[in-house]
């Protein structure tokens, strides 16, 4: 009978190790590619995840191994390495801005409040990831997710407001905005 008490300890044990995490987590592409060797046929999967805290805070990342489940745990370790911070305006971004990254571009639009997330897959995984409620996107040239998603974050890391301008100009926001 002593085996119910180690059923219970382990699943308490299990239980510890999974924390909360802080962050959202997405994989936003799965793909399976396959190398043709001697011996035959050496399938790999490679997955592109997408990590935020949606207060302004996102990263992607690539991982690739033999197995889903260490491909997507690879990709979501890098992720979390190559986070950066995205200056937001209440639930949008502060203005219009084309990120651009390999053949992907992506054109993201500051929207009004209560418009939503309106994006593609890609581009949608990494908007709601950084927290932005309300934005109009339109990816162009490339749908390749991996080319996308770094637009996007190219475009997101570019985003400025009038605070942050008039600090490198050595004036107030308010002789910025006019």
């Amino acid at each position: 009978m002593a085996y119910n008490n180690d059923k219970n300890e382990r699943r308490d044990r299990r239980n510890r190790d999974e924390a909360p995490s802080e962050f959202v987590e997405k994989v936003v592409s799965l793909n399976r590619v396959s190398k043709t060797v001697k011996g035959g046929r050496v399938a790999k999967f490679s997955a592109l995840c997408v990590v935020g805290d949606g207060k302004g805070r996102v990263g992607y990342g690539m991982g690739k191994a033999s197995e889903v489940s260490e491909a997507i745990r690879k990709g979501l370790e890098d992720a979390k390495k190559n986070i950066c911070n995205i200056t937001l305006t209440g639930t949008t971004i502060p203005h219009e801005v084309v990120g651009e990254f390999g053949a992907g571009r992506v054109l993201l639009k500051p929207a009004p409040e209560g418009t939503g997330v309106i994006a593609g897959g890609a581009v949608r995984a990494v908007v709601e990831a950084a927290g932005i409620k309300d934005i109009r996107t339109k990816c162009m040239r490339t749908n390749n997710p991996a080319n996308v998603v770094a637009a996007t974050m190219e475009g997101l890391k570019s985003l400025r407001d009038a605070a942050q301008i008039a600090a490198v100009r050595g004036k107030t926001p308010e002789e910025i905005q006019g």
